[in-house]
């Protein structure tokens, strides 16, 4: 395990700017790339049988999580045939009101309870794997044979021992781990849908 960022002050921006690179070049380092493969793998099978992507996440990894709608189900079917079904957990209203009425715990295993089915895929976004409602999330999910990726920082926490796929980002640093998990996405989006395109398509086409 990578030690924790920052351990002490620095005194000018430029230190901090130095310390903070060095600290996002580690973390990629630390991500297994097979672990990448059999993630890029689970969700071109989902997409090639027409299954559902479903996303969550708390905070930060919430706006990942929506951000990822753009990048999946816009940017995967640019210039390709692919029609992506893709759909966020992490909207305020549904969660907010399962919340009230049931619990913070439930907001994302009830939406997959209420819409997902077997052959749909689940990525979770959690920099400590630990929130209660990304574990069951991923438990429910992988109990009712739906595959999970689950994006995790820090120690890896609970979910990462449930997933079929863990991409683990060995780093300290809440930013630094969702900066990652951030570029992860786009990785898989931008992966899947160059896979889908023409040599001379990718040649012309911005990314």
């Amino acid at each position: 395990m990578t030690e924790k960022f920052p351990s002490r002050p620095y005194d000018t921006p430029e230190d901090y700017f130095h310390a903070y690179s060095d600290n996002i070049a580690q973390a990629w380092r630390s991500v297994d790339q097979s672990a990448i493969a059999r993630g890029a793998k689970l969700l071109a099978d989902c997409l090639t049988r027409d299954g559902i992507i479903y996303a969550c996440g708390n905070g930060g990894s919430a706006a990942i999580a929506n951000h990822l709608l753009c990048d999946f189900k816009k940017g995967i079917q640019t210039n390709t045939s692919i029609k992506p079904r893709v759909v966020s957990l992490a909207h305020l209203e549904i969660i907010t009101a399962i919340a009230n009425d049931i619990s913070y715990d439930d907001v994302f295993v009830y939406q997959l309870r209420t819409m997902a089915r077997a052959g749909d895929l689940l990525i979770t976004i959690s920099s400590s794997g630990n929130s209660e409602n990304i574990v069951r999330a991923t438990d429910w999910a992988k109990k009712n044979n739906i595959p999970t990726i689950s994006m995790v920082g820090f120690s890896g926490g609970r979910s990462s021992k449930i997933a079929d796929v863990t991409v683990h980002v060995d780093a300290q640093n809440y930013g630094i781990v969702e900066d990652v998990h951030q570029s992860i996405m786009h990785l898989f989006s931008q992966y899947l849908r160059q896979a889908r395109m023409t040599a001379e398509d990718i040649k012309q086409f911005k990314f």
